[in-house]
């Protein structure tokens, strides 16, 4: 892809499914990229992968956010982007829900991500500009049942996007949302994904989605390709929001 030559760009859980394949097509468009998760041995192997480095990460960790920034100019010389991809689910009603558990996800799914943008704001201005995309969700778009913690996390990173593009546009630091659907990961095989055609009839598509078509968009925000894109929210669900939603039982990315 044009206009990630050279780019450097940290994606946060990267070990494994949209974080994966995520850096997986910012390097194969050049850019240099810096993994991070808190699963250690498959992101070091998915950093091998794409040419890039390693850090092992708690998104949740001011420090630890210091730590990522720092390695990823020290060993890079500068910093390009963001992918605030990171995230964990949940699947209770709110009656059930405990307290500490709608709290963890929100620290996750949403404090972690606001962590993130504040971290990099100093790098990035320093390199003359940025862009930072922040993984949403379908949840983000709609209100899905049995996702009270992870569709409020999610709609707090919606508007968490939009006022730091905002604020960082005259820094030439660009914010936008991509809000993935149905896609199959292993946290969402966990809850009986599956690929292949009529496997998600709630999608105009009717089908889930795969990483790679979530990367795609990713890579495509991070590029010089989508130099006049800030604030913006991007589905990337088969058209699923467009409709009527119908499923009750199953999480979206």
């Amino acid at each position: 892809m044009s206009g990630l030559r050279d780019k450097v760009v940290i994606v946060t859980g990267g070990a494994r499914g949209l974080g994966a394949a995520t850096a997986a097509h910012l390097a194969r468009g050049g850019a240099r990229v810096v993994v991070t998760d808190l699963l250690a041995e498959e992101g070091r192997a998915t950093a091998a992968e794409v040419g890039g480095v390693f850090v092992e990460h708690d998104v949740t960790d001011p420090a630890a956010w210091r730590r990522v920034v720092d390695t990823a100019v020290e060993t890079r010389g500068r910093l390009d982007g963001l992918v605030n991809n990171a995230g964990i689910a949940s699947s209770q009603a709110i009656e059930h829900e405990p307290l500490e558990h709608f709290e963890k996800v929100l620290r996750v799914n949403l404090t972690g991500v606001w962590l993130g943008v504040r971290a990099v704001i100093p790098a990035m201005r320093a390199a003359g500009g940025g862009s930072i995309v922040n993984i949403s969700s379908a949840a983000g778009l709609t209100a899905l049942p049995l996702t009270s913690g992870y569709g409020a996390s999610k709609w707090g990173v919606r508007g968490l996007t939009k006022v730091a593009a905002v604020e960082l546009g005259r820094d030439r630091i660009r914010v936008n949302s991509v809000h993935p659907g149905m896609t199959y990961t292993p946290m969402t095989a966990a809850h009986g994904a599956r690929v292949g055609e009529g496997g998600f009839p709630s999608a105009a598509l009717g089908r889930v989605g795969v990483p790679g078509e979530v990367g795609a968009v990713v890579a495509f925000l991070i590029s010089d390709a989508a130099s006049y894109m800030t604030g913006s929210e991007v589905a990337v669900d088969g058209g699923w929001t467009a409709g009527q939603v119908m499923m009750a039982q199953q999480i979206p990315h």
